[in-house]
């Protein structure tokens, strides 16, 4: 079983994430924004993590340097799905440690074989 955490202040996008990544090997837990996802990563273990950047209360780089710190989440494969395309923002997340930044609107088809991708190459 895959425990994957969505942070996204937009319900509707956080639905349709949760929708196109459900499966019988997939657990999917959501959070409104930044402080919401942080607390659930500290209650329980995630195998990826799909973030917006623009959120209330902690956005979502601010989420991955808090995560970062945590011991057990330095290696947690970390997507931001945002409509942010800034040169700068996404170096910024590199710098970090993201794995991959996702221009909104998404492609399912796409996103959905970017995250397979992820979870396999974080299982080898």
């Amino acid at each position: 079983m895959k425990n994957i955490l969505i942070v996204e202040d937009s319900l509707t996008v956080r639905k349709l994430v949760a929708f196109l990544l459900k499966g019988d090997e997939i657990s999917i837990s959501e959070a409104e924004d930044g402080e919401q996802g942080l607390a659930l990563a500290k209650e329980k273990n995630f195998d990826l993590l799909i973030s917006d950047y623009n959120m209330p209360n902690m956005n979502g780089l601010e989420l991955v340097t808090a995560l970062r710190a945590m011991e057990h989440y330095q290696n947690l494969p970390i997507l931001m799905l945002t409509t942010e395309s800034d040169p700068q923002l996404k170096e910024q997340g590199k710098a970090l440690g993201l794995t991959g930044w996702i221009i909104k609107p998404l492609n399912p088809d796409i996103f959905k074989k970017v995250v397979v991708k992820v979870l396999k190459k974080a299982n080898a």
